[in-house]
């Protein structure tokens, strides 16, 4: 018996790497991939950051505030709707401008907040005070201001009548306590906003010297203070 002859298997041969070319299709493929990839991130920050700078107020703001920079900062917010128009911040505060009516603390302020100082329906008016300011006595509350009148043929002994209400909720525009030799409340007073019909009767019971309140409506004060 004679052997089997052995069979000699072709040599396998390595496979060599090839340098993709710029006509391959899956390297433009991959290309436009990549592309569309940056194209849409881009979208979604450019999206994602789509605001502008607008004032804002700093501090509680009430009607007849100048605008200037002590009084706002800069904020940047997204606004949408065709009516949402605020006083824009790319420029600088325009002068001779106040607010016509309350702005609250860190509130965008609305163009139609703002306008000359002649458009103004209010004039503060200083109010003293006997002793320090009730609680709730704070810029941009209601307050509602009292008189007793001095009465008439009274005599040496000055004496006043029974309190009216000569101004209902009317807006605080400042409060000032200054020390004093005696109390720190010494020389205290609260400025408020009158209109056309309070302002004749709270400046007739001041320059007759009636003893005059200052009252605070509860619930009124911003930022929920008492």
């Amino acid at each position: 018996m004679t052997a089997p002859a052995s069979t000699t298997l072709p040599a396998a041969t390595a496979a060599r790497l090839r340098r993709p070319s710029w006509r391959d299709g899956r390297l433009l493929i991959g290309l436009v991939i990549v592309l569309a990839s940056v194209a849409l991130g881009a979208r979604v920050v450019a999206l994602a950051d789509d605001t502008v700078p607008v004032y804002a107020a700093r501090t509680e703001l009430p009607p007849g505030t100048a605008l200037t920079p002590h009084e706002l900062i800069v904020v940047r917010a997204r606004i949408t709707g065709t009516g949402a128009r605020y006083l824009a911040a790319d420029a600088p505060v325009p002068g001779g401008r106040v607010l016509l009516r309350h702005v609250g603390a860190g509130e965008l302020v609305p163009l139609s907040a703002t306008g000359s100082a002649s458009a103004l329906t209010t004039r503060p008016v200083t109010v003293p005070l006997d002793g320090a300011p009730p609680a709730g006595l704070v810029t941009g509350a209601l307050a509602d201001v009292w008189a007793s009148e001095r009465s008439p043929g009274s005599g040496n002994g000055v004496q006043y009548v029974a309190p009216r209400r000569i101004a209902r909720e009317v807006e605080v525009f400042h409060v000032a306590e200054e020390d004093g030799s005696l109390s720190a409340a010494a020389g205290a007073s609260v400025e408020v906003l009158l209109d056309e019909t309070e302002l004749p009767l709270v400046l007739d019971a001041l320059a007759n010297e009636a003893r005059t309140a200052v009252v605070p409506v509860p619930g009124s004060a911003p930022g929920g203070e008492p």
